[in-house]
């Protein structure tokens, strides 16, 4: 009866002694699990982040792009009225060009972006002093088809700048900046237009070609 006590003491000690050194490596084992959880969770939200950045700039260029496509209707039918604006026609033609072969970064395209968008503005401008221009209605329709279209390049970029916002603002923070260093995500660049520029460009190209209200006579 003693010797089986005794044997029962000892293997309890024995068994509660492996408990012992088995419950650190448990919690050890946890904790990497927990951790590597953490960073594939933290590395396919990072993943999905850097595809809606990708995604919405694509937005921003497919808006470009039909903007573009309407620029030499656009000039053909300002030509028609005023051929002798040579200079305006071509500063406009070149700088969509420039605009159209940018396929650089979004800062790049940005850059290249306002200058034509200014020369677009000198364009409408230069329309004002042609009343029989203001009144073709192939010249309305092109005239309210590029307002639409600015308006959708307008929100397609504070879409997307705002995307990259959220997606640079967790490259940054800390502890997602770890997994972010070492998996080599990096800040994206924002969609801005040049400050010498910005008056010019973030304005839309818009402006009421309709003939005028007649002015009332004065009173006698």
């Amino acid at each position: 009866m003693l010797r089986t006590t005794v044997g029962n003491a000892v293997s309890c000690r024995v068994f509660q002694g492996r408990g012992l050194s088995v419950t650190p490596l448990w919690i050890a084992l946890g904790i990497v699990l927990l951790l590597g959880i953490a960073i594939v969770v933290s590395y396919n939200r990072f993943v999905a982040q850097r595809n809606q950045v990708r995604n919405a700039f694509a937005n921003i260029d497919t808006e470009l792009r039909r903007r573009y496509d309407l620029v030499p209707n656009l000039v053909e039918t300002v030509r028609g009225y005023a051929g002798h604006e040579r200079a305006v026609l071509e500063n406009v033609t070149q700088a969509r060009a420039g605009a159209v072969a940018q396929t650089g970064s979004p800062a790049e395209q940005a850059a290249a972006e306002g200058p034509f968008v200014a020369a677009l503005r000198q364009l409408f401008a230069v329309a004002e002093n042609y009343p029989s221009l203001r009144a073709d209605q192939n010249f309305l329709a092109l005239q309210a088809e590029l307002a639409t279209t600015e308006d959708r390049i307008q929100g397609a970029r504070r879409f997307y700048n705002a995307t990259v916002q959220a997606y640079n603002q967790r490259v940054q923070s800390f502890p997602s900046n770890i997994v972010a260093r070492a998996f080599r995500f990096s800040e994206e660049q924002f969609f801005e237009i040049d400050e010498a520029v910005r008056p010019q460009a973030e304005e839309a190209p818009r402006v009421d070609f309709r003939a005028p209200p007649p002015e009332s006579a004065p009173p006698s």
